[in-house]
């Protein structure tokens, strides 16, 4: 009898997964493929602003920073925790959408130190990074963005990010921290 019953469990555990209803899986983990993506989202993304307003003036180029926020920051999330590189007391952090895109497009009077970041020409980005922490739906990291200009000049500023992956799949920057390295003496 008691062989019989092992048999038949073993044969159950066999036969259970034919009979058995699929199961959705949801898998919101991060990956260093998604990271990179992002990363390389972004770059791409303030190229374009700077071609847009190149191209077609401040509006249009607001216009797509506007989509941009929309897609790659997690403001729809709450504040987002933004240091941008070139910004000065009482206005340092941008937690809002409007602080953002004043930032990177400039002309809102609430903002009057904001001339635009992405209005500055770039034509090539870059992000390396020098390490990537992976936790769960968010991943942090740490490194530098290279910008290029028209003429070829480069700015290297220090990077950290911070993205977490939305019910959606898509990963939102919630922290972004930019700042121009150290020189001493």
């Amino acid at each position: 009898m008691r062989n019989t019953l092992i048999a038949l469990a073993t044969a159950s555990l066999f036969a259970a997964p034919a009979f058995a209803k699929p199961v959705p899986v949801v898998n919101s983990n991060v990956t260093e493929a998604e990271v990179i993506a992002a990363q390389t989202a972004w770059c791409n993304a303030l190229v374009s602003i700077s071609t847009a307003f190149r191209e077609d003036g401040r509006e249009a180029a607001a216009t797509l920073a506007g989509q941009v926020l929309d897609a790659a920051y997690g403001y729809n999330l709450g504040p987002v925790l933004f240091k941008p590189t070139l910004t000065e007391a009482p206005q340092t952090f941008r937690t809002t959408r409007e602080g953002a895109l004043a930032y990177f497009v400039g002309g809102n009077s609430a903002f009057p130190n904001d001339n635009g970041f992405a209005l500055k020409g770039w034509t090539a980005c870059r992000a390396e990074n020098v390490a990537i922490h992976i936790h769960g739906d968010t991943a942090t990291t740490m490194g530098n963005v290279t910008i290029s200009n028209a003429n070829g000049s480069t700015t290297t500023v220090d990077k950290t990010w911070q993205f977490k992956k939305g019910d959606d799949g898509a990963l939102r920057i919630v922290l972004h921290h930019s700042s121009l390295p150290y020189k001493a003496g």
